[in-house]
């Protein structure tokens, strides 16, 4: 039975002013949520004009231009918008209400999260108004050193932002640890909560690396000090390696919450007990685990002893272990289930067949003779686009399809969100699909111009940008436009058994009237 609140819910509680100083950890992610979505718009704008120029073959913008629009791209995709947005947004909505509490154990430590991801994201918007960079979103050493752009900026702004993921996993691994409701067991948490746990793990583990890489590389620009400097005794390749050990951990930081939405969607949507629940959630730990001893794989060309890289090869073919098997748990889940291709399930599904693709070429990415002719090719964009908006974004799209009712007490027209998967879905293959051909014949990256060979290829990719554009338009304006609709949507509107759809939509301040006390698992479909 749905628990309906005879109180104010959370959107109608106080005025405009009241959102600003809310220790409310729903009103805290929803402003995660419009604000890293707002940078997802103007990264994908930068995208769009990456593309523009590999349209055909010949210059349409200067070359420093192009470097600087590839480089705001991937920072802005990756430091405030893919890492932050499922943890901090619709973690933060979802978590303590997936538990039973009231709210995270550090409310105050959670809105100055965000306003510390806000200034850290301002720094690095500022780098773009006072010059841009054009490092590429990796800022490698010795070109980071010497460029004229506003590289200490942009990379300040990423050190500020690191202290919001820190002090945002601390908060959610204690609220797990410590707030769980009466009868709510490790084993009786939604497999989401798992997802959200082992990236916080990995949030306060490896970030501390980046920040102190960052501060390394503005202390050099600065000050002159020789880290990675080989004039004043340093290594560039040192570089890498704190960069790299922090940034593919930061890879799962990216896909395992996209990976907890598609186990909360699956079982919904197929009307069936997710299979294999323990198996899907201790394989979320050992991503976290596995994810620390990977980082050399993208250092194969870098002079690293063969030793070295060997071991690397290995332990980055064992990390698809884990990963395979919430795949195959996922399949079984759905094996002889009553499927409904909702919205958010289509996005499940696509995210299943898109991951898997970029998992697969990343095994081929992991044996060394292979990596030697695709490394820096057109091949690892694909692959990597195929993990992060195969992977993350799709399933950021089936959480938001999924608990938009829950969210805002509104639901989009099911109709259009089909057409915008269908954009989305079709687009994004036939923009990165072709890239695994352009990469194996030889296309280098980063470049703004190509030998005429490539250009078929390369027009097909570009028109599939537009196709997702088109797509996330669309999204955008049924989500924004079902916010003025007068009709509320149903409390549980999907048939979810997690504690989320037990109360009112939207849900109360207080998620709750009174302490749940919980008796069984979360997906407890076909049973007695």
């Amino acid at each position: 039975m749905a628990e309906h609140s005879h109180h104010k819910s959370y959107l109608e509680e106080g005025g405009v002013k009241s959102w600003f100083t809310t220790l409310d950890h729903k009103r805290i992610g929803i402003m995660y949520l419009f604000t890293t979505m707002f940078f997802f718009a103007v990264g994908g704008i930068f995208g769009l004009l990456v593309r523009l120029e590999l349209l055909q073959p010949g210059p349409l913008f200067s070359p420093d231009l192009y470097n600087k629009f590839f480089t705001l791209h991937g920072a802005i995709m990756i430091f405030m918008f893919i890492i932050p947005n499922i943890p901090a947004a619709l973690g933060n909505f979802f978590l303590p209400i997936h538990i039973g509490a009231k709210d995270v154990a550090f409310p105050r430590l959670n809105l100055a999260s965000y306003y510390i991801f806000v200034g850290g994201a301002t720094l690095l918007i500022l780098s773009l108004l006072t010059g841009g960079v054009d490092t590429g979103w990796t800022f490698y050493t010795p070109y980071s050193i010497r460029t004229a752009t506003s590289v200490v900026l942009a990379t300040l702004g990423v050190f500020v932002m690191g202290f919001s993921g820190i002090l945002t996993g601390l908060n959610f691994m204690t609220t797990v640890h410590k707030l769980r409701a009466p009868g709510m067991t490790f084993y009786r948490m939604p497999l989401f909560i798992w997802a959200i746990y082992a990236t916080a793990i990995i949030q306060v583990l490896a970030t501390p690396v980046i920040g102190i890489t960052t501060l390394l590389l503005v202390m050099e620009r600065v000050l002159g000090v020789g880290f990675f400097d080989p004039k004043l005794g340093g290594d560039p390749v040192l570089f890498q390696h704190f960069f790299w050990f922090y940034s593919h951990p930061a890879v799962y930081i990216m896909i395992l919450p996209g990976m907890g939405i598609v186990s909360e969607v699956i079982p919904v949507f197929s009307r069936k007990h997710i299979f294999g629940y323990k198996a899907i959630a201790y394989s979320s730990l050992a991503i976290a685990f596995i994810s620390f001893i990977v980082w050399g794989h993208h250092m194969f060309v870098s002079s690293q002893s063969p030793l070295a890289n060997f071991l690397f090869s290995i332990l980055t073919m064992f990390v698809a272990v884990p990963t395979a098997i919430k795949i195959f748990n996922w399949t079984a889940t759905l094996y002889k289930g009553s499927i409904q291709l909702k919205t958010p399930m289509l996005y499940a599904l696509a995210f299943i067949f898109l991951f898997t693709i970029g998992g697969l070429t990343g095994l081929f990415l992991a044996a060394l003779s292979v990596d030697v002719h695709l490394h820096d090719t057109y091949f690892v964009v694909a692959h990597f686009h195929y993990v992060m908006m195969g992977g993350t974004v799709m399933g950021l799209l089936a959480g938001l399809h999924y608990w938009w009712p829950k969210m805002f007490g509104k639901m989009y027209p099911e109709t259009l969100g089909k057409i915008s998967w269908a954009f989305n879905f079709v687009g994004f293959n036939v923009t990165f699909l072709p890239q695994f051909w352009l990469g194996s014949d030889g296309m280098p990256r980063r470049y703004h111009d190509y030998l005429p060979q490539y250009a078929h290829w390369n027009l097909v990719s570009t028109v599939g940008s537009w196709l997702i554009g088109a797509g996330m338009l669309l999204m955008f304006g049924y989500f924004i436009a079902s916010l003025f609709k007068k009709e509320k949507a149903a409390d549980n509107p999907w048939g979810g058994k997690t504690l989320e759809w037990q109360i009112s939509s939207p849900p109360p301040v207080h998620n709750f009237e009174k302490t749940p006390v919980i008796t069984e698992g979360p997906y407890e479909y076909g049973q007695p």
